[in-house]
C-alpha cells in the first residue's frame, strides 16, 4: 500500500488518542488521509479495524437519504440470492422449531425477515432510520441477523455489546459485511466508497469481536459469520 498522506498535527494528535469503536483499545494509528474527499481513516493495532475518523461520518439526514437509494426488494431473486449466503447457513444451524428472531438493520425492505418467515420463524425488525421501535429492543431472542449493517455503526463496540445483551443463552448472531482483505486496494475499494460505511472489518476483526463477548466464531464463507452466545 502506498504511504498514507500527511496528517496535520491537530488529527495526529486526535488519532493519539482515539479508541477503536470496535473493540474500544488505544492502539490506533493514521491509515490514509484522502483530502480531495474530506475523508480519513485510522487503523486499530488490536482487532485491525479500519474506521473512519469520526469527525468526517454523514449526519442522519444524509444517511438516511442515501439509504433510500437502495432497491432491497422482498421480491428480488438477486436481492434474495444474496441475503441466503447468511440465512441458508444460519438456518442449517438452529434448532427445528418455532425461534425468535431479529433483524437488526432491516431498511426500508425488510427482505431477510420475510425470508426468515418463510422459513417458519418469528421475527422482528428494528432499525433507527425505518423501524425505529424501541420496545423490540427490549425482548430477547433465539438468533439475530446483522447483514450489510455492521459497516454502518458509529459505535460497533456498543451495538456488539447490544446483541449480546438481546441473545438468549445459546443465541445465535449471523453478520454479513464485506470483509476488509488489501490494504493496497483500500483506496479504490466501492464498499469504502459508499459514504455511509464508516468502520470495515477483517475476518480476525470478528474474531476479536467474538472473543471479547466469550461467543463462539465460525467463518462460514467470505463476508458471512456467525457467532454464538454460550448457554
Amino acid at each position: 500500500m502506498a504511504e498514507p498522506a500527511p496528517l496535520d498535527d491537530q488529527a495526529t494528535a486526535a488519532a493519539a488518542n482515539a479508541d477503536c469503536p470496535v473493540c474500544r483499545g488505544a492502539a490506533t494509528r493514521p491509515f490514509l488521509d484522502l483530502p480531495a474527499e474530506a475523508r480519513t481513516y485510522w487503523r486499530c493495532g488490536s482487532c485491525e479495524a479500519t474506521f473512519l475518523d469520526p469527525a468526517c461520518r454523514p449526519d442522519p439526514g444524509a444517511e438516511r437519504a442515501h439509504y433510500l437509494t437502495h432497491d432491497n426488494r422482498v421480491d428480488d431473486p438477486a436481492y434474495r440470492a444474496f441475503l441466503s449466503r447468511l440465512a441458508t447457513p444460519l438456518l442449517d444451524r438452529l434448532a427445528p422449531a418455532l425461534l425468535d428472531g431479529l433483524d437488526y438493520g432491516c431498511g426500508p425492505g425488510p427482505a431477510l425477515a420475510h425470508m426468515l418467515r418463510e422459513a417458519g420463524h418469528r421475527i422482528a425488525v428494528y432499525d433507527p432510520f425505518f423501524a425505529d421501535d424501541p420496545a423490540v429492543l427490549q425482548r430477547t431472542y433465539d438468533f439475530v441477523t446483522c447483514t450489510e449493517t455492521a459497516e454502518h455503526f458509529h459505535d460497533p463496540a456498543a451495538e456488539f455489546d447490544r446483541f449480546d445483551r438481546l441473545l438468549r443463552p445459546g443465541g445465535w448472531l449471523g453478520v454479513m459485511t464485506c470483509f476488509q482483505t488489501d490494504d493496497a486496494a483500500f483506496r479504490d475499494w466501492h464498499y469504502r466508497r459508499d459514504p455511509t460505511h464508516v468502520v470495515f472489518y477483517k475476518r480476525e476483526t470478528l474474531e476479536a469481536v467474538a472473543e471479547a463477548r466469550n461467543w463462539s466464531s465460525e467463518c462460514l464463507v467470505k463476508d458471512v459469520v456467525v457467532m454464538r452466545k454460550p448457554n
